[in-house]
């Protein structure tokens, strides 16, 4: 079996403001460990799939930031999406890319950038179980998240009749519920929806043809033009809702190995070390009788003395401070900020 690797590293990213911006947006940034996020998810599959197999997909204004960060890539692995179209028109450009450098039997692990992973080895040995069972079953796999807590920022995956032990098909998936769903699904046995998807190369543009009508036929049509085919596809057709959903060869894999896809600065306190008070801390803080805190001190010195579940975030003279409930939710604030501030990182 060949492996191709796909990730997936566009987006912006607000959600880290004001550390985040599209010039460096979350991927690009040490939040999880003190390595950007894109360089920890080129690690973890190093020992999968090498450097001349994996294909970046990125926004084209971060094309030189990707290619600094992963001397060991190819220049021409890394792709610059000529808009946002989608993570469909994505994978089925990366597929038929993979088709055409090497065969339509090969296999293709795609991951987004900015996720963090407790425990690499578990992650690697789930992708590797997921590809054999890709193969073996000329399937579409995604590995599906044994929930940690029953969390309404994720979608859900509901595992259907078993295929072979511990693998079973998809029997539908679930978008973001609410809090009380979510209990719900996750005592019934319901899965995270990762992101996670392996499947042969032929075998996922198979089933695009067959079931995505707002791309397969602008990649026909321009198979060989890059620009052609994300000018004339259809935008925003994520590849849950336009190939996933209406396939009836999804199988999925549970996956246990700290799975977080931080998307807010209250994630912080899930995936870094804390310190004997509860607090995640990054850069020069200081901390008496506080707890429970997230810090990340990109600029000035932090110093709290006695609160406690505040998010606080310094970044070129900029200083945000919230709570860990509201820190959720940052679009909100950043719509209500005058240019000076907004526009000042």
């Amino acid at each position: 079996m060949t492996r191709w690797a796909v990730i997936l590293a566009g987006g912006v990213g607000s959600r880290f403001w004001p550390v985040s911006t599209p010039q460096t947006p979350k991927q690009l940034l040490p939040l999880a460990t003190d390595e950007p996020m894109f360089v920890d998810a080129l690690t973890r599959l190093a020992p999968l799939v090498p450097p001349e197999r994996t294909l970046v997909l990125t926004n084209a204004g971060l094309v030189d930031a990707i290619a600094a960060l992963a001397p060991a890539l190819p220049r021409e692995n890394v792709i610059a999406e000529p808009r946002p179209a989608g993570t469909a028109a994505a994978l089925a450009w990366a597929a038929h890319l993979i088709a055409t450098r090497g065969a339509r039997g090969d296999v293709m692990i795609s991951v987004h950038a900015d996720w963090s992973v407790r425990d690499a080895g578990r992650f690697r040995a789930a992708l590797s179980s997921a590809a054999d069972i890709a193969e073996r079953h000329c399937a579409l796999v995604t590995v599906g998240i044994v929930p940690e807590r029953p969390d309404p920022g994720f979608g859900y995956i509901q595992p259907g009749a078993e295929v072979e032990p511990g693998v079973a098909r998809v029997a539908r998936f679930v978008e973001k519920p609410d809090r009380a769903r979510a209990e719900v699904m996750v005592r019934d046995g319901f899965l995270w929806n990762s992101g996670i998807f392996v499947w042969r190369a032929g075998d996922f543009l198979d089933e695009v043809a067959a079931l995505t009508p707002e791309i397969a036929p602008h990649l026909a049509a321009h198979p060989d033009s890059l620009d052609g085919f994300f000018a004339a596809v259809t935008s925003g057709i994520a590849v849950d809702v336009g190939v996933m959903e209406r396939s009836s060869r999804v199988l999925v894999l549970p996956g246990q190995f700290g799975w977080d896809d931080v998307g807010t600065w209250p994630a912080l306190r899930r995936v870094r070390a804390l310190d004997a008070d509860g607090n995640a801390t990054s850069g020069p803080v200081h901390l008496l009788e506080a707890r429970g805190n997230v810090v990340h001190a990109a600029g000035n010195g932090v110093v709290l003395y006695g609160v406690s579940d505040l998010v606080v975030v310094t970044h070129g003279g900029l200083t945000l401070v919230t709570t860990m409930e509201r820190a959720t939710d940052l679009k909100t604030l950043i719509a209500s900020l005058p240019p000076a501030f907004r526009d000042s990182q």
